[in-house]
């Protein structure tokens, strides 16, 4: 008898354990799942584009930060392409991102190259 309760107690503390284990993985990767990298979520926003031949092949390099609601404000574009400073301006100011750690204010700086 004092074998068998020895027994559904360490059963009880393994199931247990392992119920716990588990949710702990589902939840980890349910957050990474959820949150892209940065600059994926920035390629994704610059994609859909009517961008002539002129500025394939052109690049630019971004200075950002974001806000205390977790959007984009563009502080610089660095080229020499004036239509392709401002496509990027109006296709990134004030886009909301999902990070899941973020510094309001911090700056970023992202390089953007157009491609066909």
């Amino acid at each position: 008898m004092k074998k068998l309760s020895v027994l559904v107690v360490a059963a009880m503390l393994l199931s247990t354990g392992s119920v716990f284990a588990n949710d702990n993985k589902k939840s980890k990767k349910t957050s990474k799942a959820k949150t892209e990298n940065l600059s994926t979520q920035i390629g994704k926003l610059l994609f859909s584009n009517n961008l002539t031949e002129d500025t394939e092949g052109k690049t630019a390099q971004v200075l950002f930060t974001l806000n205390s609601e977790k959007e984009i404000v563009v502080l610089s574009v660095d080229t020499e392409d004036a239509t392709l400073d401002a496509f990027i301006k109006g296709k990134l100011n004030y886009n909301k991102v999902e990070m899941a750690n973020f510094e309001a204010g911090k700056k970023y700086t992202v390089s953007v190259r157009i491609d066909s």
